[in-house]
């Protein structure tokens, strides 16, 4: 019997702003955007999700300090984007939470992963690749609308602000199983919880 999405290993959400949110940046975000993007880019990101799946693969191993180091930058990463995503006003912090959450356990590599596994785990993802990118699609026209609605409301529209979190939710699920490779469950379809 498969288990529900909500024990999935994988936890991502963003809290829903209490107060209108800053038109100015909002109208700016882009520009505002400039200094954390070249901080991303600095940091790099392909050898630290290729190494994994070779000492997986050979050593049966996960470095608990590699495990953190990508997980810190996932979390980094996700923060800027509900930055992008105008979820959230808070300039993206490089090492403080915020109300962006992202819970990625760490894995027993010996009884939680199998060793051949990650060979084809992005293989395996393709599907949610593709419907991923068709997500983002609608994110991207979905940001147009809120972009809008925050500028003359103040307020991003609680239906479009769930349906950017759960795509976000979505990518980070992909994102643990076929890249992080801290879990071997097929991550399930959906936006939700």
């Amino acid at each position: 019997m498969a288990q529900s999405a909500i024990d999935y290993p994988v936890r991502f959400s963003v809290e829903y702003p209490d107060r209108p949110q800053d038109r100015f940046t909002v109208l700016f975000r882009l520009v505002f955007l400039i200094p954390i993007v070249i901080v991303i880019s600095a940091l790099g990101a392909g050898a630290q999700y290729t190494a994994p799946m070779l000492m997986i693969l050979f050593r049966r191993k996960y470095p608990r300090w590699w495990f953190d180091w990508a997980l810190e930058l996932a979390r980094f990463t996700t923060r800027v984007e509900a930055y992008l995503l105008l979820l959230t006003d808070e300039y993206p912090s490089t090492d403080e939470e915020q109300s962006v959450h992202l819970e990625i356990p760490y894995p027993n590599v010996e009884t939680d992963l199998n060793r051949w596994l990650p060979l084809v785990k992005w293989l395996l993802a393709v599907p949610h690749w593709a419907v991923l990118a068709v997500l983002a699609v609608v994110a991207i026209f979905v940001l147009v609308l809120a972009w809008f609605a925050i500028l003359f409301t103040g307020r991003y529209p609680r239906g479009l602000f769930d349906f950017t979190v759960g795509v976000l939710r979505w990518d980070s699920r992909v994102w643990a199983y076929s890249i992080l490779l801290s879990t071997d469950r097929y991550p399930p379809f959906r936006l939700g919880a």
